[in-house]
């Protein structure tokens, strides 16, 4: 008997489809790309499409295999990427997802449950760190799965939760700050320690997200202050402080903190274990929001006088996994 009623296919457009949607056409595409090539090279000989298209070309190559190798009497529906915030999902769906890494992020927050079986459509582009399997598996990967006959591995999310009552789930990271490139205001406590900061916003990450953004502001950090110092100051090997996809603890970095009469740089960095919580008070009149996973166009509203609640959220994801 089946372990699922059903199955969600989760896709999303690749490239050359988000940059045919903005020109209208795949030759209106095309045009453009040769053209900024050939603006910035005067020895432009042709091929700035030829990467989109072979993406292009390489996922739908490997959306053709997903769909043949789906079990005959599942019930499947596809949906895009951007129906996922408000498609109902049941509690017996097999949530299928085709790379890449980021749309494992961005699915696995409106789930409560779900397994989620991820494929990385295109190895050779594609990091493919939460798709465990690639697509030439899915002939014999879909069929077992959708017996019942696979692991799934917790995965920790990191949630925002502010005094009016909203929440915010994040896979990665949650970003708390202004929306433009001003600066953020705020107050900011960890336990025992507070104080106010003008900076360019504070980064919560998770496990699954201690190799992504949380990565890059730690090798910048690294590297501006060797700079500055003339030390040798080297970057930490990421497997120094990556964090594994259940482990209860997150990160939290604050990005450019401004030191002035009104605002400290001290409490900048830290790891929040479990049941500890990271409080920010919103000192902004317009413009503040918290989002997740890289997401702005799903965030909250953080003006001033707003509280938010940082911590380990009580949902967890499920990730098959070999």
């Amino acid at each position: 008997m089946p372990a699922f009623e059903s199955i969600v296919v989760v896709t999303r457009r690749t490239a050359l489809e988000e940059l045919t949607l903005q020109y209208n056409t795949r030759a209106n595409a095309q045009f453009y790309l040769e053209q900024q090539a050939a603006a910035i090279d005067p020895g432009y000989r042709g091929g700035a499409f030829d990467a989109y298209a072979q993406a292009h070309e390489a996922y739908h190559a490997a959306l053709r295999l997903l769909r043949q190798s789906l079990p005959t009497p599942a019930r499947v529906q596809v949906i895009d990427r951007h129906l996922v915030p408000t498609f109902q999902f049941d509690a017996r769906d097999l949530v299928v997802i085709l790379g890449p890494d980021g749309l494992v992020v961005n699915t696995a927050k409106y789930l409560d449950a779900q397994v989620m079986l991820a494929f990385n459509p295109d190895p050779s582009r594609i990091d493919g760190i939460l798709l465990p399997f690639t697509i030439d598996m899915a002939p014999w990967m879909l069929p077992k799965v959708w017996e019942g006959g696979c692991r799934t591995r917790p995965v920790s999310m990191a949630q925002a939760r502010l005094n009016n009552g909203q929440s915010l789930l994040a896979v990665n990271d949650l970003f708390v700050g202004a929306r433009t490139h001003v600066s953020a205001r705020y107050r900011i406590a960890c336990g025992r320690r507070a104080e106010n900061h003008s900076s360019s916003g504070i980064i919560v990450s998770t496990g699954a997200g201690s190799t992504g953004w949380f990565q890059s502001i730690v090798n910048g950090a690294c590297g501006v202050a060797a700079g500055v110092t003339a030390a040798r100051l080297s970057r930490p090997d990421p497997a120094d402080y990556r964090l594994d996809w259940s482990d209860p603890r997150l990160y939290f970095a604050v990005r450019e903190p401004f030191v002035s009469r009104t605002s400290q740089a001290d409490l900048v960095f830290g790891r929040l274990e479990k049941g500890q919580e990271l409080v920010v008070t919103s000192h902004m009149p317009e413009g503040g929001v918290i989002f997740s996973d890289g997401l702005e166009q799903d965030a909250l509203s953080f003006p001033a006088g707003a509280v938010a609640t940082i911590g380990l959220a009580d949902r967890q994801a499920r990730l098959a996994v070999p």
